[in-house]
């Protein structure tokens, strides 16, 4: 055999064996970690103050927990859109009992998704604008990433309204963002088909620094980035929903690690101790011994050590019905001892507290 021939043969055997991994890697599947004990118990004194003019909250879409010990409630005004009730303040303050303290955000967000809530109380909000039509109505508006003040002043805006494209710029339908001790600023982008499959990197001014990810189910790809977290070491958590997996990225995207065996995640949280949270609300069909919940474990090694049931026998995927969950945002208290749930199916936050 000619060299040369010989260096196709071993370039083709290295492609098919890539090929092969990958799909291995896409097609495994995580043993379910359940049963487990449930650490923690509802507070059915926790209910939530309607503010003035208020009779329900929309659609819950995410939930944190800020420094000041309040909760910050993220909605998408009535039911499931901001769209047409500019009136509507998309942010919720509560105190830890429920009890409301203020609103902000009124006529900036279209289809809210994910917050940050920063030690100086100021907000990172992320303006899906799911792919759906939802934003018909307001051209130029949504698909932005914005930093507000606590009173909802606009210090930064990532993207371009309305705009939803992949440039160093623009975003379409961006799920979630995360801030870095250095400031540096990190964006999911994208909501599934029809949007983008990246994470996007900028520094604390706001410039485009790089990014990564393209659709797929192997490392580094996504088929929707739906939730971001990092923890105490800086790594770069990612809720890949559709394909059940958290990715696990050092700040310049390179790929740590997988892990399957937290469900389909929604929604992520990781308290001051490194200790995961994340919500499946997905459908369970094909995942055996999986079911809708609240995930607990350890951010350092992925061992799952406890579960929450689902707050309701039925889930929103399961068929039309009234009295549903699709606990999707969740927060959580520093300390780990308070975990507040966002229900996008009951409109509402259920509030989960240790047991003593």
């Amino acid at each position: 055999m000619s060299p040369i021939n010989r260096v196709r043969v071993t370039t083709m055997a290295a492609v098919l064996a890539l090929m092969a991994l990958m799909a291995d890697w896409a097609g495994a599947q995580a043993p379910s970690p359940l049963p487990l004990p449930n650490p923690y118990h509802v507070d059915e004194s926790f209910k939530l103050e309607m503010p003035p003019g208020m009779k329900s909250l929309g659609s819950v879409s995410s939930v944190k927990a800020g420094r000041d010990n309040n909760i910050y409630v993220f909605h998408r005004c009535v039911e499931n859109s901001c769209t047409g009730h500019n009136d509507v303040p998309p942010v919720l303050v509560y105190t830890p009992e429920g009890k409301f303290v203020r609103s902000l955000g009124a006529g900036l967000i279209v289809w809210p998704h994910g917050i940050d809530v920063r030690p100086d109380l100021s907000m990172w909000l992320t303006d899906a604008t799911a792919p759906n039509g939802i934003d018909k109505n307001n051209p130029g508006r949504g698909h932005q990433v914005l930093h507000v003040d606590k009173n909802g002043k606009v210090l930064l805006a990532l993207g371009k309204p309305g705009v939803a494209e992949s440039g160093q710029d623009t975003f379409n339908a961006p799920s979630d963002v995360v801030i870095a001790r250095n400031g540096s600023i990190f964006v999911a982008d994208g909501h599934g088909v029809g949007t983008n499959f990246r994470i996007v990197k900028f520094d604390k001014n706001g410039k485009y620094v790089k990014e990564w990810g393209t659709r797929g189910a192997g490392p580094g790809q996504f088929e929707a980035p739906h939730a971001i977290a990092m923890d105490s070491q800086g790594r770069v958590f990612v809720a890949d929903r559709p394909n059940g997996r958290i990715q696990i990225f050092d700040q310049d995207g390179k790929f740590v690690t997988e892990w399957k065996q937290f469900g389909r995640p929604s929604g992520l949280a990781i308290d001051q101790n490194d200790v995961l949270y994340v919500t499946d609300t997905q459908s369970t069909k094909d995942r055996p011994g999986f079911q809708n919940g609240i995930y607990i474990g350890s951010a350092k090694d992925g061992k799952v050590t406890g579960f929450i049931p689902k707050v309701r026998p039925n889930s929103v995927w399961e068929g039309a019905g009234p009295d549903r969950t699709n606990m999707e945002g969740i927060g959580v208290t520093p300390n780990g001892n308070a975990i507040y749930g966002g229900d996008a199916g009951l409109l509402t936050v259920v509030k989960f507290v240790k047991n003593k």
